[in-house]
């Protein structure tokens, strides 16, 4: 085992292969408030890459309603599951150990490489068939069926008789609550299905990050299904081979001749099918020692390392994910500490009542499919002000400001400006009411 420096854990950890690091990284953040679990998403990317005989089962992207909905069925609780058992002393955060390079603190605990290297091999009602470099389990046949398993299916206390409580809700969390999750493969910077395939037939791209299967190498023994802890590599029976989502590369590349005349990298395929305006993907720039370099007008990096209102996906598993995610408002604490590390609660602060700055680049999510490389706001005149409630009952003042955000793509061109209230047009009196 090599060890690499993991800057969503704030330490060096235990990896299979030494750190390399691409020039770009292929990241995205999802805003879960704003997503109303319409699949649009999703079928905008099955229609387009898994529509063949023997991928009917495959899902690169899908939206499970937590707590309960998950694809494959309770993918995250087995694996949180087998990493508790190798964790006897749990999986331990330092949050207090915060520095410019560890923005969450430091992960005490193991991670799905440390624990099978420290030859903890959990045992129990969870199959565990780990490759000798990382923790994971297969799952079943079955647990592929019914991707929307529990779809709207609420979080309640269980003391309660009536199904909602028998109270109305009020933020700044509610006692009856679910969300949808918006999955794709985080093309992390450790991959485990990289780390665990015995052919070296999964690689990352050096331009730009993404983490692809070489099908000529591939010879489906699946040690990726088991490996990826978020299981985003699945096993196609027709070819006997593993597929996964590729990021809409030909769209990263500026060659997609049909969307793409002009040769600038626009968003992927789900992203670009969003109807709630929850997604933005970008590009951002790696320094050497891997960790981001700094470009706070770059919108993911901006949210990411200024703002840090976006988190990773579970980063205990070591992975370090590039794909962030906006908690949701009135989820309790806890639950967002254990799926987003301990950053979430200064997160949930960020959205509820965000600066200037991050309340204009919110204006663009979804704004163009052109990747966006560059952006800026230009102040404006006062519109409200507001008080906002945080958790434990902390009350906030929130001033509004109509400033414009401008976008601009690879080559430094604006190719979007929208203000922050929402303009208002007028029908004429020759077409009043009319469609």
């Amino acid at each position: 085992m090599a060890e690499v420096y993991n800057w969503q854990l704030g330490r060096k950890m235990e990896y299979p292969y030494e750190g390399a690091h691409p020039e770009r990284q292929f990241a995205f953040v999802f805003n879960i408030n704003r997503c109303i679990g319409c699949q649009t998403c999703t079928m905008a990317c099955k229609s387009t890459w898994t529509f063949s005989r023997g991928q009917e089962h495959m899902w690169w992207n899908n939206v499970e309603t937590k707590p309960y909905g998950g694809y494959p069925h309770f993918w995250d609780q087995k694996i949180l599951a087998l990493l508790e058992k190798a964790n006897p002393d749990g999986q331990i955060w330092a949050p207090r150990k915060r520095s410019d390079t560890a923005p969450y603190g430091v992960f005490e605990g193991k991670t799905v490489f440390e624990a099978v290297s420290s030859g903890q091999n959990p045992e129990g009602d969870i199959p565990v068939e780990t490759s000798s470099r990382v923790l994971g389990y297969l799952p079943a046949d079955n647990e592929w069926d019914a991707p929307n398993i529990y779809e709207d299916t609420p979080r309640h206390p269980a003391e309660q008789n009536q199904r909602w409580g028998g109270q109305g809700a009020s933020l700044p969390t509610h006692s009856t609550w679910f969300f949808h999750l918006q999955r794709i493969c985080n093309h992390c910077t450790y991959p485990g299905c990289l780390a665990a395939c015995p052919r070296q037939a999964i690689y990352k791209r050096p331009e730009d990050g993404v983490v692809l299967i070489d099908q000529s190498r591939c010879r489906g023994y699946r040690k990726c299904v088991e490996a990826c802890p978020y299981k985003k590599s699945i096993y196609r029976g027709t070819t006997r081979t593993s597929e996964k989502c590729v990021a809409c590369y030909p769209r990263l590349e500026g060659k997609d001749s049909v969307v793409t005349p002009d040769g600038m990298p626009i968003e992927t395929r789900c992203m670009s099918a969003c109807v709630g305006k929850i997604r933005m993907q970008g590009l951002v720039k790696i320094a050497k020692d891997g960790t981001w370099a700094k470009d706070p007008d770059n919108p993911i990096y901006y949210m990411v390392n200024e703002e840090k209102i976006a988190l990773p996906l579970y980063p205990q598993f070591g992975t370090e994910p590039n794909g962030f995610y906006i908690p949701p408002r009135w989820v309790p604490i806890p639950y967002l500490h254990q799926m987003f590390g301990p950053g979430a609660e200064a997160a949930f602060e960020a959205f509820v009542c965000p600066s200037r700055r991050m309340l204009g680049l919110l204006q663009l999510f979804r704004a163009t499919r052109t990747i966006i490389f560059r952006f800026k706001v230009i102040e404006g005149h006062k519109i409200s002000e507001s008080e906002v409630t945080l958790p434990g009952g902390k009350k906030k003042k929130l001033e509004t400001f109509n400033d414009t955000v401008i976008g601009y793509d690879a080559k430094d061109r604006e190719v979007v400006q929208l203000t922050v209230e929402e303009s208002v047009y007028e029908r004429s009196k020759e077409h009043y009411n009319s469609i």
